[in-house]
């Protein structure tokens, strides 16, 4: 295979011979703006600001030309006054009221389309001053576009739960979409979704493909909460047009400015063809992550820049190579950032930013008297809080990375600011924070040194059920119904994304639910991935009690016990502990209602993360082998409502610590 020798910013596979053009050229017109640098050409309306156009390789436009052109490439959010109970706003597709010329030379075009708030649109659109910047480079084969949010002086309060970048593509030509190695295939048509050809299912976006254009889709539920992805892994997704092979691609080389953390689950790619860059969602997260401001707080914030990027192929070659061009261009996009051409001052280059590295060390006597390296950590900087607070916050900028096998951590490219630093280790419950707080200024290095996190521990493990990495995937996942099945995840590992599951509960157990017996019982076989409600008939739902069996040789009664009940999701529920008495009342612990994550229904296998440690008398307990928890979630009415577990684990009372156990 030849290997074209253009621009750094030209993939590899791309087989299009580059014009001889004198650089990047603007035309600004009456109702337009198209720039265009002799490899593709991007035309905005003016003065909105929304993408209407992409002309590359042949194709006069990659977007959707039967959507008016305010429905094709555009930034929105959904935002409401504040009081409004629930996470439905109102949608503003940001719809500017100005355009101005940043930059405009031979290398690079920037242009901005802002709207500035005012008193007079009090109640019509979102009290922010919203910037759209679009930049377009000499020899790029693609544009790139950021966003700058302020609510300044005495505005009013308001709410925002979602922020992104959409992109609706032309549907006779892409068909082939892509978001991962393993999760990649031939889509449905949008007009599969409609009436006559699918059937709404529990939910509207839920729907089975009873009569699909093409006749291979028939019987396949499509979803799109069936392709979300964890924030570190949306580095780049997109589309490949078959004929002339074409692909779009949405590439985020960096994630500072999305919401709550790297394991935050966003949306990328879905029927449609639709692309779309999340930077906040209430999503697998619900009303705790709604972005909540006050009469007159300030704030300003910037999202992106994001590259949106084309490549091609000559007609003989595997589509499936822009795939992989298109991940080698998202390194160059990664090893480039920050970049130095926006011309925002109010995006920092990289000797503005500073840099932080250290170690992190885990404490457990109970498992090592040494201490024991903090190997893969999550460590992080985000804004001020409480240990844990960085996956429901929402307004500042988050940097993380990951520890080496040996506990060691480096974090780059920080913004400047004042923040916390958080940390979470796979294989131990919990989170860490240091105890103060760390100032970043300009061209900050900064050797934090050896950092140690204690997680929760009182005593020796006496039994545990799962693995503490915050899923709930080890746990078992039945087969779909195949009545309700997508074939990407047939014989997949994230076998947990078909619809339904939640369904499989009440098959597996009719009458009675389910009992664990420690020792014997296996959780990756015998622990169903939500204890969800059981549907007795069409229309009703009631709770359900789990019980753990469990032997104890020794009792202390006067000592206490603790019970560590790790949550990876919860929605709308309330935890009940009992111990060897399912009718106490009140019982032992009670989590109150907690969690409007939704994760049952959007086939996750985790939302948000849920420590409860309980204190459990030893007089509860029994010697032998007739000791029972009860675990009830109360709440019913919903087929959705319910938790997933992360690990539970029994300790028993403090003992001098020893190196013998290897439990976590």
């Amino acid at each position: 295979m030849k290997i074209s020798e253009g621009p750094a910013h030209v993939g590899c596979f791309i087989f299009f011979l580059l014009p001889m053009v004198s650089g990047v050229q603007l035309q600004v017109q009456d109702k337009h703006v198209v720039m265009d640098n002799g490899i593709l050409q991007v035309t905005l309306s003016n003065p909105e600001g929304i993408v209407t156009g992409i002309q590359f390789q042949g194709i006069d436009n990659l977007l959707e030309v039967r959507n008016a052109e305010y429905d094709r490439g555009y930034w929105d959010l959904v935002w409401s006054k504040p009081g409004k109970k629930g996470t439905k706003g109102t949608l503003d597709r940001i719809e500017a009221t100005n355009f101005t010329v940043i930059v405009e030379n031979e290398e690079q075009v920037e242009v901005s389309f802002t709207r500035l708030w005012n008193s007079s649109l009090e109640g019509q659109v979102v009290p922010l001053n919203i910037d759209k910047r679009f930049i377009m480079l000499h020899g790029s084969s693609g544009f790139y576009t950021y966003a700058i949010f302020e609510h300044l002086g005495e505005w009013p309060a308001f709410n925002i739960d979602n922020i992104r970048m959409a992109f609706k593509l032309n549907k006779d030509k892409f068909h082939f979409m892509s978001i991962a190695d393993n999760r990649q295939r031939l889509v449905p048509l949008p007009d599969d979704r409609l009436p006559g050809r699918g059937q709404v299912l529990a939910y509207p976006e839920a729907v089975l493909l009873v009569n699909p254009v093409e006749p291979e889709f028939k019987g396949e539920v499509d979803d799109k909460y069936l392709y979300s992805c964890k924030s570190q892994d949306i580095r780049v997704h997109g589309w490949i047009c078959a004929d002339p092979p074409v692909g779009f691609w949405q590439i985020t080389p960096s994630i500072e400015s999305r919401s709550a953390g790297p394991l935050k689950q966003y949306l990328a790619s879905h029927v449609g063809p639709t692309s779309l860059a999340l930077f906040h969602s209430v999503h697998y997260s619900g009303a705790d992550l709604i972005l909540r401001f006050g009469h007159s707080e300030p704030w300003k914030k910037v999202f992106g820049p994001i590259f949106i990027y084309l490549n091609s192929l000559s007609n003989e070659d595997d589509p499936l190579l822009l795939w992989e061009d298109a991940k080698q261009q998202m390194i160059f996009e990664v090893q480039s950032w920050p970049y130095d051409f926006p011309a925002s001052k109010d995006f920092p280059q990289s000797d503005q930013r500073g840099t932080l590295h250290g170690r992190l060390l885990v404490e457990d006597r109970y498992i090592n008297m040494d201490y024991i390296a903090a190997n893969g950590a999550y460590v992080g900087l985000a804004p001020p809080g409480n240990a844990g607070s960085w996956q429901r916050e929402c307004k500042g900028y988050q940097f993380w990375a990951r520890a080496n096998a040996d506990g060691y951590f480096y974090i780059d490219h920080i913004r400047t600011g004042n923040y916390s630093l958080y940390a979470f280790v796979p294989g131990f419950i919990g989170d860490y924070k240091y105890d103060f707080n760390i100032t970043i200024i300009e061209g900050s290095y900064i050797d934090i040194g050896d950092l140690v996190y204690k997680p929760p521990r009182n005593g020796p493990t006496l039994w545990e059920i799962g693995i503490p990495d915050r899923y709930a995937a080890e746990f078992y996942v039945p087969d779909p119904d195949p009545k309700y099945i997508n074939k990407l995840y047939v014989n997949h590992t994230d076998r947990y994304r078909q619809y339904g599951l939640w369904e499989r509960y009440a098959e597996l157990y009719p009458d009675e639910d389910l009992i664990y017996i420690v020792n014997q019982s296996d959780y990756r076989k015998d622990w169903f991935f939500a204890q969800v409600t059981r549907k007795k008939d069409n229309q009703t739902y009631e709770g359900t009690t789990w019980q753990i069996k469990f032997e104890l040789d020794n009792v202390n009664e006067s000592a206490v016990y603790k019970l560590r009940l790790a949550l990876a999701s919860a929605h709308v529920s309330v935890l009940q502990v009992r111990i060897n008495d399912p009718s106490t009342e009140p019982p032992l612990f009670s989590t109150g209602q907690i969690g409007k994550e939704n994760t049952i229904a959007r086939h996750g296998i985790y939302g948000l993360y849920w420590l409860f440690n309980v204190d459990v008398p030893g007089a509860l307990f029994v010697k032998g082998n007739n000791n029972t928890i009860y675990l009830t979630q109360a709440l019913s009415g919903s087929p959705f409502r319910g938790v997933m577990y992360d690990y539970i684990r029994l300790e028993g009372p403090p003992l001098p610590p020893c190196n013998s156990s290897n439990n976590n």
